[in-house]
């Protein structure tokens, strides 16, 4: 959810760029268009005087022509000999040429004109300094205005992944955390118990326990922390990857859920369906087994204890992958997470962490370089692919 806002506040800020870039230039071509009116209408003002019979004509359009230039916005500034300044129009502050101080401050503006624009006329006569018109001046600021903003977007874009990734960090070791500390109370409790036990005269104990039947629980109680320990250990690291059986890890577990399919959830059907002659894949059978039994535990706990079915099929999707699916006859992933369940922390459980599929996606695609996705909603519930490598393919 959090990627979402800041995907729509960058989304809006690049919008409301675009829309004031559009009008700013809009503003820009309507003044050009402007100018070109300004222009049309000077060559009317020489026509009109030049080919008017009337011998006050060309001083009226003089006059005109002067007052069309005036508010044309264009600073212009006509020095005589001595280069002492005579007339003055557009400029940027008020000036009296009739006052020393204010001409030389004329001829100083006139001078950083020139450094645009070559003046105009003969030095001993007139001579036009001018500069830019007003959109000449609003368009320099355009490009540093739309760099300004894209490094403005850029920046909040880099602040937004920066704290994105470090939220996604915290909440991915805080769900590690509690999926350790979960996996590890099961059999923790279950030596707890079998010390009370032990502690207890032999004809106290349940059904008679000996201390041989005690200690083998024990003993497989020490192998499952040993077993949720070496998992913990791989999933930071690179492991080595050997040429493995699929079809063992599958048969694996699916002896592990059946036994204990009576607590798991009554009603529940469990189906696997592994094609003839699977190629080996290059993995690593401790995590792999994990990754698998994450996403069949993930169905269990969508079917809620309700009841319904579980299909775990492997076949070998083309030359060099083999897929194995995941699909059971839950209620499915709803739509607004379907984008994201692969992500820590998001579930559709009420007390779930978050944290099966997110290490079923590490253990799949960051060490055995596959790829692991949800199908298509057909209404019947979620399905999951796994596609492997074989051995044959080249792994980077």
């Amino acid at each position: 959810m959090r990627r979402r806002r800041w995907s729509i506040v960058l989304a809006v800020l690049f919008v409301a760029q675009l829309v004031w870039f559009l009008v700013y230039t809009g503003e820009i071509v309507q003044a050009f268009r402007a100018n070109a009116e300004v222009l049309s209408e000077i060559y009317a003002l020489v026509q009109e005087g030049v080919g008017s019979p009337d011998q006050n004509a060309p001083l009226d359009a003089l006059f005109e022509l002067q007052q069309v230039i005036r508010t044309s916005g264009v600073p212009l500034v006509a020095t005589g000999p001595d280069d002492v300044v005579f007339a003055a129009e557009n400029l940027p502050f008020q000036a009296d040429l009739d006052i020393p101080q204010d001409q030389e401050r004329v001829r100083d503006y006139a001078r950083r004109l020139d450094l645009r624009h070559s003046p105009i006329g003969d030095p001993e006569v007139t001579l036009l300094h001018f500069g830019d018109p007003p959109e000449v001046r609003r368009l320099q600021w355009v490009p540093w205005l739309q760099a300004g903003g894209l490094l403005f977007t850029v920046l909040l874009g880099g602040l937004a992944v920066g704290v994105q990734r470090r939220a996604e960090s915290e909440r991915a070791w805080t769900s590690m955390a509690r999926e350790l500390a979960h996996q590890l109370g099961t059999p923790i409790s279950s030596l707890q118990g079998w010390q009370e036990l032990l502690s207890l005269p032999q004809e106290e104990r349940p059904d008679g326990l000996g201390e041989g039947e005690i200690g083998a629980e024990i003993g497989a109680d020490l192998s499952r922390l040993e077993r949720i320990s070496l998992r913990f250990e791989l999933i930071g690291q690179e492991p080595e990857l050997q040429e493995i059986d699929l079809r063992e890890i599958l048969d694996g577990l699916k002896a592990y859920l059946e036994a204990r399919l009576p607590r798991l959830g009554s009603g529940i059907r469990l189906e696997f369906e592994v094609g003839q002659d699977l190629p080996r894949v290059p993995g690593n059978e401790v995590l792999l087994t994990w990754a698998l039994e994450n996403l069949v535990k993930n169905a269990l706990d969508a079917l809620g204890g309700k009841g319904g079915r579980i299909s775990v099929g492997a076949e070998q999707k083309d030359a060099g992958k083999v897929r194995v699916t995941v699909r059971d006859s839950g209620p499915g992933v709803p739509a607004g997470l379907r984008s994201e369940i692969f992500e820590p922390g998001v579930t559709t459980k009420a007390r779930g962490w978050g944290v099966g599929l997110a290490l079923s996606r590490r253990i799949v695609e960051g060490v055995h370089k596959g790829r692991i996705e949800l199908g298509e909603d057909d209404g019947s519930g979620a399905t999951f692919h796994v596609d492997l490598p074989t051995q044959t393919e080249k792994r980077g």
